[in-house]
């Protein structure tokens, strides 16, 4: 995951530093836990928008390179530059067609060239400053080429955008009716928010921000996995739940048994919950006057 320079605020770290660092055991198969449930919908969008032969990709924040593995070998794409502050995943799987890169997206001096695809999921939401991000990497996309963001959209914990509840009663089914996976979900969003600056009410907002970038026309949609006992996602959660154990202890609204209680339910034909959604939005860069 492609991240920001660490500063000296709360919420100012950095993605792999302040949790889930790429040296912890296990790291890549949560990762690919995920990529699990999101991949196949990843890759039938990308090929709706026309990723095929003759497509140069940047694949931004590209983890353990999954996507940028299968826009080669299914999609039958060009080239992909894989593009990764960490990049051990990356190096594991070389295959034709794949060049990778170390680099931070923050960095001004990022200018990896011209895509026909350019592609980030699950990375804008980690940093600051996405509006000025998502102009910066609209201006790689080459004329007629595609911009497609993905990034997490919180449909049951009832965050508001400054990440305190938004104070829904029980009637409602609000936070206050919750299960442990909600409570847990709430928890780990700040968490997060307090370690490394996720924000995710952000994220309803791409279509209207890649409009602004001067991409036309613009569209998105939202999947959200199905939770069910070891199903990628319920796996990619608990995984996700242990792996910021400490943060998520510090927020003061769980406890360890409250973490032991919803890794459980996860795993239960009791759980009854929505997993947060996976809003992909896209827009194409106008061809240039011929």
């Amino acid at each position: 995951m492609t991240t920001a320079p660490r500063g000296d605020a709360p919420g100012d770290g950095r993605y792999g530093e302040a949790v889930f660092r790429p040296e912890q055991e296990g790291e890549g198969e949560r990762i690919d836990f995920g990529a699990l449930a999101y991949d196949d919908i990843t890759m039938a969008r990308l090929r709706a928008l026309g990723a095929g032969p003759g497509w140069r990709c940047l694949d931004v924040g590209a983890g353990t390179g999954t996507v940028s593995r299968r826009l080669l070998e299914e999609a039958g794409v060009t080239g992909v530059l894989a593009v990764d502050r960490d990049v051990r995943f990356l190096l594991e799987r070389p295959v034709t067609g794949l060049d990778v890169l170390e680099a931070d997206v923050t960095d001004p001096d990022f200018a990896p060239g011209r895509f026909r695809l350019v592609h980030a999921r699950f990375v804008l939401m980690h940093l600051p400053g996405r509006e000025r991000l998502i102009t910066r990497l609209a201006e790689l996309v080459e004329p007629g080429g595609v911009l497609v963001l993905s990034d997490a959209v919180d449909l049951t914990s009832g965050l508001t955008a400054d990440g305190t509840a938004d104070g829904m009663s029980d009637q409602t089914g609000g936070p206050a009716a919750g299960t442990p996976y909600t409570s847990m979900m709430r928890a780990m969003w700040q968490a997060l928010r307090d370690t490394i600056g996720t924000d995710v009410s952000w994220v309803p907002s791409y279509p209207r921000l890649l409009r602004g970038a001067g991409l036309v026309p613009v569209a998105a949609e939202i999947h959200v996995p199905p939770l069910e006992p070891g199903s990628p996602i319920s796996r990619f959660w608990a995984d996700t739940w242990e792996r910021s154990r400490a943060p998520m202890l510090a927020t003061g609204l769980v406890d360890d048994a409250a973490v032991d209680e919803a890794i459980r339910y996860l795993d239960s034909d009791a759980c009854a919950a929505l997993s947060a959604g996976m809003l992909t939005a896209w827009g194409r860069k106008p061809e240039e006057p011929s």
